[in-house]
């Protein structure tokens, strides 16, 4: 069963104020690391990345390197088209997302395959708050049973997605991630909870805390062995 991951690293890194893809975290950028995970993972066949930046050649499983759209939406469907056509699943990855593990891809592969759909997410935690129109006063509480966070991987069946995503093409529509894309076919997408911290860059201070999960990870493996 062939598997094809897309990661997606063609942000534009506003709120970052520089590439936060090629930041060093921990001797390697931010976009290395999330390619990493699925060339590690061996359920992963095919990886194609969608960047403008140039890519290091070592890693054996990359296929391909295509240009990112104006909107993800755009950068998604170009990823979709440059992979094996022949592929049955479709992982498809935030490449701000370095901290992903090969071991939750492969949860939510097994999870997707059930399916045809499934996606890493967690269970929100915090309290929340709606706030007024100016963003400035708390407006009323919101609650969060059964509320989840969504993270990538976001895993499908090809034909699924494809589908998905020219209907979304075909009829304007702007999506943020798949499963909403996939959803607009009335298509159940499965909750993978992922017990390992996935989080995105997005502001200076994450790559710090994601520096600092790295290496309590390495701690644990070394104390492990």
């Amino acid at each position: 069963m062939s598997v094809s991951a897309i990661i997606v690293a063609a942000g534009s890194s506003r709120r970052m104020g520089f590439d936060k893809l090629a930041a060093d975290l921990a001797g390697k950028s931010v976009r290395e690391r999330s390619i990493e995970a699925f060339e590690v993972c061996s359920e992963i066949d095919e990886i194609v990345v969608v960047t403008s930046a140039e890519i290091s050649s070592h890693f054996q499983k990359l296929t391909r390197v295509v240009e990112g759209g104006a909107e993800r939406h755009f950068s998604v469907w170009n990823g979709i088209q440059a992979i094996d056509p022949n592929a049955e699943y479709i992982a498809v990855h935030d490449g701000a997302r370095p901290l992903v593990t090969p071991e939750a891809i492969a949860k939510c592969l097994t999870e997707a395959k059930k399916s045809g759909a499934a996606t890493l997410a967690h269970p929100i935690s915090d309290t929340l708050k709606r706030s007024d129109s100016d963003g400035h006063a708390v407006v009323e509480s919101v609650s969060r049973d059964l509320l989840w966070a969504m993270e990538t991987p976001q895993i499908f069946r090809a034909d699924l997605l494809r589908a998905a995503y020219e209907k979304i093409l075909e009829q304007g529509e702007l999506v943020t991630d798949e499963v909403s894309a996939v959803q607009a076919l009335g298509t159940e997408v499965l909750l993978v909870k992922n017990p390992e911290p996935n989080l995105k860059i997005t502001f200076p201070a994450d790559l710090k805390l994601a520096e600092a999960i790295l290496a309590a990870r390495h701690d644990q493996t070394v104390s492990d062995r």
